[in-house]
């Protein structure tokens, strides 16, 4: 029966690729489990994504306009207007009639990405109105940036209870209970069900990157001010003999990028992201990285020391509290965004070369299989 499962799931990246990528990964368990998975992005593409034997499917991309995340604009820079809302609205409900789905999971909604809540509730509309009725189900991560206003919180709660089945919460209580960052989670309780964490397995039989000091920052949008720390804080450290691999994101602008190439001098490799990522932490030295949900995970993962600068624009600050959570035992120093430079970076790799071997936290890491057995039971009662 699970094999006749059909699924969509609408994924949104506005500044990073973190979503996307946890998206991906459990798209790739659900294939893996034997369901016909959808995985439609709203986001810009990103080249090496991995799905596994899922269809893929790219709306007309948008992106966050400013680190703010108040308006949304095209490829172009052109802010977001109605006939492009009305392209990728109709192209939702119109993968609701293709794809006759048994379960719609949409990623973050509706705990974020509100600016898009009019082709999300198009799409689980059109969802609802199947018959019969596939589950809806929410995949949001462990720790959710505070809403601004109360009345937010109350609109999130509404839309929960009149369309949701299910809130898949991938994380672990035992590190941060849902109501940590979304006080009235008791009130949907009965709907919440943590995954665990969803990580990517790094690749057995690779020496890659082995001793090397891996710097990275998931998409990279952000990232040219942590490179360019990094890259003059390496002369300072005891680690300036080794090689020092900096992965810049996609999303990183291409003059950028070349910045960055120039100010980098022998023993500094500088590259675009690579799909081996995972193994290449597995075998470093140390690594160096924003503080990114996916990103901490593969870190613990591959065991591997580290030093971690939460991402803190806008109003963000979900990476600076998972980063705190889990810094002790996972042998990570941190250094906050708004004092990033040289000296700290150099002074946060001698602390994390010093620091007691990284022990990996004993939480819950099964979260991509966990999603699928729940996505999986949910649309199967749908076929009845």
């Amino acid at each position: 029966m699970t094999g006749a499962a059909r699924v969509l799931f609408y994924v949104q990246h506005l500044l990073g690729i973190g979503h996307l990528k946890r998206a991906a990964t459990l798209t790739r368990a659900l294939d893996q489990a034997g369901a016909a998975v959808t995985l439609v992005s709203g986001g810009p593409e990103v080249p090496g994504i991995d799905v596994g034997g899922a269809r893929f499917v790219q709306l007309p991309p948008v992106i966050a306009g400013d680190r703010t995340f108040k308006f949304l604009v095209d490829e172009t820079g052109r802010e977001m207007d109605g006939a492009l809302r009305a392209r990728r609205r109709d192209t939702l409900v119109n993968l609701v009639e293709q794809t006759e789905p048994h379960a719609v999971i949409t990623e973050l909604y509706p705990f974020g990405r509100r600016q898009l809540r009019g082709e999300i509730q198009a799409m689980l509309e059109a969802a609802r109105a199947r018959t019969p009725r596939p589950a809806i189900l929410s995949s949001v991560r462990d720790i959710l940036v505070t809403p601004p206003k109360p009345e937010r919180v109350a609109e999130m709660l509404d839309v929960v209870e009149r369309l949701y089945d299910l809130v898949l919460v991938h994380g672990d209580p035992a590190v941060v209970p849902f109501d940590r960052t979304f006080p009235p989670a008791g009130q949907i309780n009965e709907k919440i069900r943590y995954t665990g964490y969803v990580v990517e397995r790094p690749s057995a039989g690779s020496n890659g990157g082995a001793g090397e000091v891996i710097v990275s920052a998931g998409g990279g949008a952000v990232s040219e001010a942590l490179f360019k720390a990094t890259i003059a804080a390496r002369r300072k450290t005891q680690l300036a003999d080794r090689t020092w691999r900096i992965l810049a994101g996609h999303s990183l602008p291409q003059e950028a990028f070349d910045r960055v190439v120039a100010a980098s001098p022998p023993g500094v490799v500088v590259e675009r992201a690579r799909a081996d990522f995972t193994t290449l932490l597995a075998n470093c030295r140390l690594s160096i990285s924003q503080g990114g949900y996916n990103t901490l995970m593969d870190l613990l993962v591959a065991g591997a020391r580290g030093v971690v600068v939460p991402y803190a624009g806008g109003l963000e600050t979900e990476q600076t509290l998972r980063s705190r959570l889990l810094a002790t035992d996972a042998g990570h120093a941190i250094v906050e965004e708004a004092a990033l430079s040289a000296d700290t970076i150099a002074r946060a790799v001698e602390a994390a070369l010093a620091a007691p071997a990284p022990r990996r936290p004993k939480i819950d890491l099964d979260g991509a299989a966990t999603t699928a057995r729940l996505v999986l039971e949910a649309a199967c009662r749908r076929i009845g």
